[in-house]
């Protein structure tokens, strides 16, 4: 072998998940140190070829250290693994060009000592594929050049806004008026869509999510170059954004994970900074027991970037066991920073009383291995969202990208129809959210859909749209999974929380899934939602907004307003229930200049609102 190695005799000391291969027991360890494979910090040398090599020496279930030197390593398209990998909520576009590729890889820590490690290109840092005991830590993740811009606003005007930009970081070019950036030496890239950043404090300007930032009108500019580093964009925009902050421009394809997960078992990321990614930060798919310790997903401070580490910070598709997400920090964000949910697939034809053929509906979500021997899989009513009943799984096929075949082990239900959905339940995880700092970000904080145990605990909370947002659906996103035990407890929503509008973001917390036909009768979505002991600092009248949940309690919380922001959202209520059973609000403190001090009632008759809130708060019904 080539590589050099130590092998002792020792009592194992990789504890980062009970139970697995970090026992107590006698264990040989083999070291491996990428610098004997000619791994060398240079910024011209393509780092690749070194990896492909040591990648040669970590297969079997012996415990290995896989170790770097510290130092800044180059990563180049040329000579990377190609993988065809159909990946949750990114785009279709295979082969995926991967970097660092671990298949079936067991009982390794990969150490990276302070590395910094620096991808060009479109490029899938870090994949593993069906592996088990891993530990992936104490390392960096960034572009040289990034596949999202930014500019300083150098001036403002009614016909142009000028601005300055590092074209070292940012190559661009104008071409009959418009703004492409560069995505790789064969394509650019046009402009299609702008964040407004605050200078000093480095969060989303307040009302300017999504097409908020430079008015509707935007596509309307002309582009002209005045010097090297300096261009205008010529148009009347409807909105001006503000001198000295900078604007984001996202023009690239989610194309790639800066780290992807899949089929694997006893997942480990701890200390390491996702500057950038192509894509989602953190994938992770069809895994089970995944934990998430000091992982940060932020811009990077020493290039002065106000853009963090992908779109997504995490995203965890179709997973089991227990998911950790402890001590992490999500900053600067195209998407939201955590995102935990389920896939949904519609029924297209009964192909005989225990056969289906289903389809992926969402263009992100295409080619999925969604069904397991022994899946439990639960019947869905579309337009309704009730559940028919339980079945389990038998078989699956593909059936090309977006279609398969499920075979059951007993009949449908007899008033499953086509175009209603399921839901697969086996791959639904328990979840832990604990003393993380959720920053600004283009969209929402936490995304939770899973009917496992949820505790979200002693997190700080300054997104720009809600700051916990519990959905489900089966006709838009198709992201399922009915809650039925989560725990929000002694977190901090501070006052940048809900100060743009994005989907679904009805409140600071808002539980909002998506049924198309809602009556009286229809059987609550969600259950059992205890939001207890947090610290609300609200500029604006929503605070809570919940839909179709059978028992939501809101207990010693305290509220008190904040003024730094104007309110502007069109919900006029501090809490909202439509279609909600079981509430009870009691023991909360409110300043006494909080806005609204109300509630509306929507279809939630009396009977079913236990409050002590008295005469203060009043209460509208529809």
């Amino acid at each position: 072998m080539r590589f050099s190695h130590i092998k002792l005799i020792f009592f194992t000391l990789f504890i980062f998940f009970k139970p697995n291969f970090a026992t107590a027991a006698e264990q040989d360890t083999t070291y491996i140190f990428l610098k004997d494979y000619g791994l060398q910090k240079t910024r011209n040398k393509n780092a690749i070829k070194y990896i492909n090599e040591a990648l040669k020496d970590v297969s079997g279930d012996q415990p290995k250290v896989l170790i770097f030197t510290p130092g800044e390593y180059h990563f180049y398209p040329d000579g990377a693994q190609q993988r065809e990998y159909f990946e949750s909520n990114t785009t279709d576009i295979n082969p995926k060009i991967c970097a660092f590729v671990f298949e079936k890889v067991n009982n390794l820590v990969i150490d990276g000592r302070g590395s910094r490690l620096i991808f060009h290109e479109q490029m899938q840092p870090f994949t593993f594929d069906s592996c088990k005991n891993i530990v992936l830590k104490n390392l960096s993740i960034d572009w040289e050049q990034p596949l999202t811009a930014q500019a300083e606003i150098l001036k403002v005007t009614d016909h142009f806004i000028e601005l300055g930009i590092d074209e070292e970081q940012y190559p661009y070019r104008i071409e009959e008026g418009k703004l492409f950036f560069n995505e790789n030496r064969r394509d650019q890239k046009e402009w299609r869509s702008t964040m407004e950043f605050d200078r000093e404090g480095r969060y989303v300007v307040p009302q300017t999510g999504d097409d908020g930032c430079l008015g509707e009108n935007w596509h309307n500019y002309e582009a002209v170059a005045t010097m090297p580093g300096i261009f205008r964009l010529n148009n009347n925009f409807e909105r001006k954004p503000t001198k000295g902050n900078y604007l984001v421009f996202r023009h690239s394809t989610r194309a790639h994970a800066g780290i992807f997960i899949s089929g694997s078992k006893n997942i480990s990321v701890q200390n390491l900074n996702l500057y950038h990614a192509t894509g989602l930060g953190i994938l992770a798919q069809f895994s089970e027991n995944l934990n998430f310790d000091r992982y940060r997903a932020v811009p990077n401070p020493a290039k002065n970037r106000y853009f963090g580490g992908g779109d997504d910070g995490l995203q965890v598709s179709n997973c089991k066991g227990k998911i950790t997400v402890r001590n992490c920090e999500f900053a600067g964000l195209m998407d939201d920073p955590i995102n935990v949910h389920g896939t949904s697939v519609q029924v297209q034809a009964i192909l005989a009383p225990n056969k289906l053929r289903c389809r992926f509906m969402h263009q992100q979500s295409v080619g999925l291995n969604w069904g397991h021997n022994g899946d439990e899989v639960s019947f869905i009513e579309n337009e309704q969202m009730n559940s028919l009943g339980i079945g389990e799984v038998v078989a699956f096929e593909k059936d090309g990208a977006k279609n398969f075949i499920l075979t059951l082990a007993k009949p449908v239900p007899v008033n499953l129809q086509i175009g209603d959905a399921l839901g697969n339940l086996s791959w639904s995880p328990d979840v832990l959210i604990e003393n993380n700092q959720f920053k600004s970000c283009r969209a929402r904080g936490l995304l939770v859909s899973t009917p496992g145990e949820v505790v979200v605990r002693n997190n700080t909370f300054e997104s720009s749209g809600s700051a916990i947002l519990i959905s489900g659906d089966a006709n838009g996103w198709f992201e399922s999974g009915a809650v039925k035990d989560v725990l929000i407890q002694g977190n901090t929503f501070n006052d940048l929380c809900n100060t743009s509008s994005y989907q679904f973001c009805e409140a600071i917390i808002s539980i909002y899934p998506i049924i198309p036909r809602l009556e009286n009768n229809t059987p609550p979505f969600h259950r059992n939602i205890r939001i207890i002991e947090n610290e609300f600092h609200p500029f604006d009248y929503p605070v809570l907004f919940a839909r179709s949940v059978d028992g939501i309690r809101f207990e010693r919380n305290k509220l008190t307003r904040s003024y730094n922001f104007e309110p502007f959202h069109e919900r006029h209520y501090t809490f909202t229930f439509e279609y909600c059973k079981n509430v009870n609000i009691q023991e909360n403190e409110f300043s006494d200049d909080l806005l609204g001090k109300n509630i509306f009632l929507k279809r939630t008759p009396d009977q079913y609102v236990d409050s002590d809130l008295g005469s203060e708060f009043k209460i509208e019904r529809f």
